[in-house]
């Protein structure tokens, strides 16, 4: 959870007080480290729970600010959008029944929120990314207005200066342009800290690196955005590109993005990483410091905060996030694993948690040394060939080419077993959940069930329905508390379309073909008789809509000579009658019966989204 009050880093004295802050933060840090103040007796574990806020229809909510007012507890706290809130659990030591204990924790405060939720017509979904999400819910209006996030989206896209740009290619495809960060919204994850010994930090650090891939691999959960089948785990590429400060250029841009895993192994101390971290990526934001510094603090015998350092590092994204914190008044280093998505329910999140923390615990001592055992580069390609590929991966690992599943069940389930008997977890606690990871690894996870669900469901619904019937789904099995690998590929649940009037965008047909004003009306023609389309909407240079030819427009002349020396401008129907894709169904059909038109562009502002005809009511 970032620092909520912010301001802009504009202005030579606000930049000059920031960074005296900024380094004085990096010192105060390295005495700690020098003289061993950091933490290193009794390691803690804790996570971070975002979840999506959907309305009785399955889409997402505006009433996420109404809900945590009426929460009214501290473990809650806002998030980027209006259907997006966070769930900090309590950090516990790592010994015993600590991940039952967290278990129960986030049960008792994710059924709270679903009650409070329910008051506003509202539910809890858990998932990576919230199948019904459009672009229209992307807009500055499903921001939540909060200080932080619209000064955070002013310094990035004064940074960048151009548009966001997203572009991923899964099965399909999505080709998108925003002017603000909003796309991270579309991201939930179930965040795991784990404190480590600052003593050990490179190494530490490093194996967190290297075991990523695997791990990500059995977990992934966020199989699509916008109803395209994407990664596996979209989420990877989605958030790594919607708050990338860098610019499309001709010329080759060395700068990392700001969500990403990282150039090379980590060396020196913690210090060194927060230093390199901090020439790579430009600070943001700001905000109002405390009267001492940190250097002060340390020498009153205090625990300072590093507030301008947090407020840096909380600006930054590594998949595996180095973070520093105070607990009871004595500083710790833990290591904030960012990869995990939210959901599918929690006994599977907890059950990733336990994953990876035995994992990091279990190394064996030939893998102490990660840095001179395996290529930097081929923990970085497993980790992203696991985002695209889930269960599906293979892994570079000793030399050698290994199946995802084989690897986690040969190698690194074995390992988590001896890591968790070597904390001190109780041993019931570990086959527990690690039961949960075995099991989906013999089945499938997350995703799989997803994609294999919303094909099923497609058969007999349009995408829109189908989308809200998955939602459904979700919630509906994440609050019966069984484990992904449960589920069979059936939704039986109700989803209350009956109770809704459709609108335009439920019924419409997105892909769509378009014709140019400059094409060749011959081949525009051709085109219509190939694919017997009776409607086709022409776009200008900008791609916007300029026009509708419909075959009544051109049947007089499609076989005579004269249409290879005929424009696409003469023929068509200049200024057409549209509807926007949230109107009613039933207004869009008094439309057409009032104008004597059997189809509809659907804009949104300016640009084509859709095209409904008569076609669709039926």
């Amino acid at each position: 959870m970032g620092t909520m009050a912010v301001k802009p880093l504009d202005g030579q004295e606000e930049r000059e007080r920031y960074f005296h802050r900024l380094l004085t933060d990096i010192a105060a840090l390295e005495q700690m480290l020098e003289q061993g103040l950091i933490d290193r007796s009794q390691m803690h574990i804790g996570a971070e729970q975002e979840f999506c806020l959907v309305t009785d229809h399955w889409e997402p909510s505006t009433q996420a600010v109404e809900v945590l007012k009426d929460i009214e507890d501290p473990h809650f706290t806002s998030e980027l959008t209006r259907y997006n809130l966070e769930a900090n659990l309590d950090p516990l030591p790592l010994k015993g029944t600590c991940f039952s204990q967290m278990h129960e924790q986030l049960n008792r405060l994710l059924n709270y929120a679903q009650s409070v939720a329910e008051k506003h017509r509202n539910n809890i979904v858990l998932t990576g990314i919230l199948p019904t999400i459009g672009t229209r819910h992307l807009s500055d209006d499903y921001m939540t207005p909060a200080n932080r996030y619209k000064t955070l989206n002013n310094a990035i896209k004064k940074v960048r200066e151009a548009d966001v740009e997203v572009k991923i290619k899964g099965v399909d495809e999505v080709n998108l342009h925003h002017d603000s960060i909003m796309y991270e919204g579309c991201n939930t994850s179930f965040q795991a800290h784990l404190q480590i010994d600052p003593d050990t930090f490179a190494d530490t650090y490093n194996w967190a690196q290297a075991i990523s891939g695997p791990v990500l691999s059995i977990s992934t959960n966020s199989p699509m955005l916008m109803g395209r089948e994407l990664w596996e785990e979209t989420r990877i590429a989605l958030f790594t590109q919607s708050v990338d400060t860098r610019r499309s250029t001709f010329l080759l841009n060395e700068r990392e993005p700001r969500v990403g895993f990282g150039t090379a192994w980590a060396s020196g101390t913690a210090a060194d990483f927060f230093k390199k971290s901090i020439v790579r990526f430009r600070s943001l934001i700001s905000t109002d410091f405390e009267d001492q510094n940190s250097l002060e603090q340390l020498q009153a015998g205090e625990t300072p905060k590093l507030e301008a350092l947090n407020l840096h590092n909380g600006t930054v994204y590594p998949w595996n996030r180095l973070c520093y914190g105070r607990g009871n008044g004595v500083p710790h280093l833990r290591i904030e694993n960012r990869y995990l998505p939210s959901g599918p329910t929690t006994s599977d999140e907890i059950a990733n948690m336990m994953l990876w923390v035995g994992i990091m615990y279990g190394r064996p001592k030939a893998w102490e040394d990660i840095a001179g055992k395996m290529d930097f580069r081929d923990a970085k390609k497993n980790f992203f060939n696991a985002a695209r590929y889930g269960m599906g991966a293979q892994f570079h690992w000793d030399g050698k080419i290994v199946p995802a599943r084989e690897l986690l069940l040969d190698f690194f389930l074995p390992m988590a077993y001896q890591g968790l008997d070597r904390a001190g977890v109780d041993r019931k606690d570990a086959e527990r959940y690690l039961k949960v990871i075995e099991n989906r690894i013999r089945s499938h996870n997350g995703s799989e069930w997803m994609v294999q669900t919303y094909r099923q469901l497609r058969r007999d619904l349009n995408a829109p329905e189908a989308l809200r019937k998955l939602t459904c789904c979700l919630f509906e099995r994440a609050f019966k508390g069984y484990p992904v690998d449960a589920w069979k590929n059936t939704c039986r649940g109700q989803s209350p379309d009956h109770l809704k009037a459709p609108r335009v965008s439920d019924l419409m047909s997105t892909r769509i073909v378009t014709a140019q004003e400059e094409d060749s009306a011959a081949l525009v023609v051709a085109i219509m008789k190939w694919n017997h389309f009776h409607h086709l909407p022409v776009l200008d240079t900008r791609n916007r809509l300029t026009g509708l030819l419909s075959w009544a427009d051109v049947s007089e002349i499609s076989e005579k000579p004269e249409i290879y020396h005929t424009g696409i401008r003469d023929l068509m129907r200049s200024d057409p009658i549209t509807i926007g894709r949230d109107a009613s169904a039933e207004e869009a059909r008094s439309l057409m019966q009032a104008h004597g038109i059997s189809s509809l562009p659907v804009l949104e502002g300016d640009t084509l989204v859709g095209i409904l005809t008569t076609n669709d009511f039926t």
